[in-house]
């Protein structure tokens, strides 16, 4: 015969829905780990992928580099007794650009890797300069009659020689052409490029104008350093996601589907350096850094991907909680207020199912892409969850709530994840509705007491 057997008080399930949740934490760690794992992969692979054909690259120069000869006095012990001598060392003096010009055009390419992708770049750089004989090297301690002007280089920086390929750099002065030697690159690359002796014992009568042209490629981005007195460059690609970086910013640009271009024009006032730079020997390196070889007196031009999977999978990732705590409280209203036992197991399983989403999501995304992903693994994940809501609930009126709550949900996060500045009022707003409507509807339960429920027959 029947009989009646204590249900478990409203508060024990609260407890356990919310044990429940707090278990669900693990899985979700986990899929966060993951998501970080396989974007550690894609960036391996990319890597991988412009391997050999060039990294990110830094243009720097020309720099006109001139040899000078200085008397330096040293104090020396001999059989224990001070000594001061001279003698006559070798140094150089760098001069920059009264003017300088750049034209920069950026052709990108796609290359793929299984399901990998990366961006790789053609650019061709044709630029000019002016160089002036400095008018203050006596300030510098310098004689002009010291300065081995037959000497002098032309230095020109390429941070990854790699990219050097197809049509050899050229450099003209007075419409000859100059023979371009490797390495010894201005030490805002690193010493990388390359450069060119050149008899400038004209300089103090005329200027020194030139013109070059560098072809080159690279991947992720190009990056300049504004050395002359006046810079003035142009930047053009057909790529539509650019990112504009570094310390100065164009002083007008165009982004549109067609491509982008930027402009530049930069003076040394702004950069903090004059044109003269003298090579002071120090106790550590021969050579110093260039004031304006810091990262934030460059010019950056990025080419970014348009969307970055992993980085939205990852904030999809953060909002687990939200989807486990509305659906497990959706449960909850059923059991509490409905009068349909739910049981722990179920909790689990729906609870596993809603983590399992962002897993596919992850790996639907690297295939697919992120929005044609999220709407699979979410249809997908709906129609499972809210059958077994069915079984679980007893009829598909209730299941209905369960499919109306999580398309809801599916279709906020998707909302958050497109509009990131309003994300946190957004989930604020709603968490505040969400716990009005529970206080509403349960505030007449009594959280302490147990329910009777009848049981079936032996």
């Amino acid at each position: 015969m029947a009989y009646r057997q204590q249900d478990r008080a409203p508060a024990v399930k609260l407890g356990l829905a919310m044990l429940m949740g707090l278990l669900l934490t693990i899985p979700i760690f986990s899929v966060y780990l993951l998501v970080y794992d396989r974007e550690n992969q894609s960036k391996t692979a990319r890597e991988s992928i412009a391997q050999g054909w060039g990294g990110e690259q830094t243009l720097a120069g020309p720099l006109l580099v001139i040899p000078y000869q200085a008397q330096v006095t040293e104090t020396v012990t001999q059989n224990g007794k001070p000594s001061v001598t001279s003698r006559m060392v070798t140094r150089e003096l760098r001069v920059a650009p009264t003017l300088a010009t750049l034209d920069l055009g950026i052709d990108p390419e796609r290359r793929h890797r299984s399901i990998y992708e990366a961006i790789v770049y053609t650019a061709r750089a044709s630029g000019s300069a002016r160089f002036d004989m400095p008018t203050d090297l006596a300030r510098a301690g310098i004689a002009p009659e010291t300065l081995d002007l037959a000497r002098a280089e032309l230095r020109f920086g390429v941070s990854d020689p790699r990219g050097l390929v197809g049509r050899r750099p050229s450099l003209t002065i007075a419409g000859r052409a100059v023979a371009l030697q490797p390495g010894n690159g201005p030490e805002a690359t690193g010493g990388s490029g390359f450069f060119a002796g050149i008899d400038a014992r004209a300089l103090p009568r005329e200027p020194l104008m030139l013109s070059y042209r560098i072809d080159f490629r690279g991947n992720g981005s190009v990056s300049m350093v504004p050395q002359a007195g006046e810079s003035r460059w142009k930047i053009a690609s057909a790529w539509p996601h650019p990112s504009f970086q570094g310390g100065f910013l164009p002083i007008d640009s165009r982004v549109d589907a067609k491509g982008c271009s930027a402009r530049y024009a930069i003076g040394n006032l702004a950069l903090g350096r004059a044109l003269v730079d003298l090579d002071q020997p120090s106790a550590t390196n021969d050579r110093v850094v260039l004031p304006g070889n810091n990262d934030d007196r460059t010019v950056k031009i990025a080419l970014v991907a348009p969307a970055d999977i992993y980085s939205q999978v990852n904030r999809a990732v953060k909002y687990g909680f939200l989807f486990i705590g509305f659906t497990f409280t959706a449960l909850l209203m059923f059991d509490v207020i409905g009068g349909r036992h739910v049981s722990t197991v179920a909790y689990l399983l729906v609870g596993a199912g809603l983590v399992l989403f962002f897993v596919m999501l992850l790996a639907f995304a690297e295939l697919i892409g992120f929005t044609f992903a999220y709407l699979l693994a979410a249809g997908a994940m709906i129609a499972l969850l809210t059958a077994y809501s069915a079984a679980v609930l007893g009829n598909w009126r209730r299941a209905a709530v369960i499919f109306g709550l999580l398309a809801m949900l599916y279709l906020l996060l998707f909302v958050l994840l497109s509009l990131e500045a309003w994300s946190l009022l957004i989930g604020s707003v709603l968490l505040f509705a969400t716990l009005a409507t529970v206080m509403y509807i349960t505030r007449n339960v009594d959280w302490s007491r147990a329910r009777a429920i009848e049981a079936a027959p032996a």
